[in-house]
């Protein structure tokens, strides 16, 4: 069992296997401690009153973790699509608890895009892991779902990723888990799909010199020279 702690921060349900299956997958594989944290409730401004859907969501979200080896998974009820609504201070204090619980070394966090729920997602992970004396944090790095990042018009966000992950041997796991988000699939061309994902890691795969990859911005890293 690895000493590895492994917080992976997210907005809404389905993030964290856009942006980052594959490579939540390396990490169960090789022992580490890894928590996946959902903030919103992911339905209740799509699906207002809707419980059905909202259990479904749920209900996907955990068999896609279990598939990628994560057992600690927590989905939180912040409202979706709103928490630009809520005072800064609100979200901070969620992502700040889930840190002085868990005390991971590495933070992965939803990149900053067109969508605001990842914009405040970002700004209070970026609140949460300041580096102050005592910080468990080390790393932090953002991910980018697809269907988001992408489409994001330039002067909004810097999206210019540094640092890949070879995922040639867990991307069908990713795959895999992505297909349990049935209330999330949409038809290709559309980028949530297994044929755009594999698309997806093929091209970072290219950029870097492997089969298949995910990109991050690696926002701080604090090591030993």
């Amino acid at each position: 069992m690895s000493d590895r702690r492994i917080l992976v921060v997210a907005a809404h349900p389905d993030d964290e296997v856009l942006g980052m299956g594959g490579t939540i997958a390396l990490h169960t594989r090789r022992g580490d401690a890894v928590r996946v944290c959902v903030v919103t409730d992911g339905s209740s401004t799509q699906y207002a009153g809707n419980l059905e859907i909202l259990r479904q969501k749920q209900d996907e979200a955990v068999k896609a973790a279990a598939i990628l080896g994560v057992s600690d998974y927590v989905h939180l009820d912040l409202p979706d699509m709103r928490l630009d609504t809520l005072a800064h201070v609100e979200v901070n204090r969620v992502v700040e608890r889930q840190i002085a619980e868990f005390r991971p070394d590495t933070v992965y966090c939803v990149q900053s895009d067109v969508n605001l729920d990842h914009r405040t997602v970002f700004s209070s992970v970026a609140v949460a892991t300041r580096p102050v004396p005592g910080q468990p944090v080390r790393r932090v790095l953002t991910f980018a779902p697809t269907s988001s990042t992408e489409w994001t018009p330039a002067p909004q966000t810097w999206w210019v990723p540094n640092w890949f992950v070879d995922i040639s041997a867990t991307v069908e796991r990713k795959l895999d888990a992505f297909r349990c988000y049935r209330s999330e699939w949409r038809d290709w061309p559309h980028p949530r799909n297994d044929r755009a994902l594999r698309v997806h890691a093929e091209h970072w795969g290219t950029v870097v010199g492997c089969d298949a990859a995910e990109p991050f911005v690696l926002v701080r890293g604090i090591g030993l020279a």
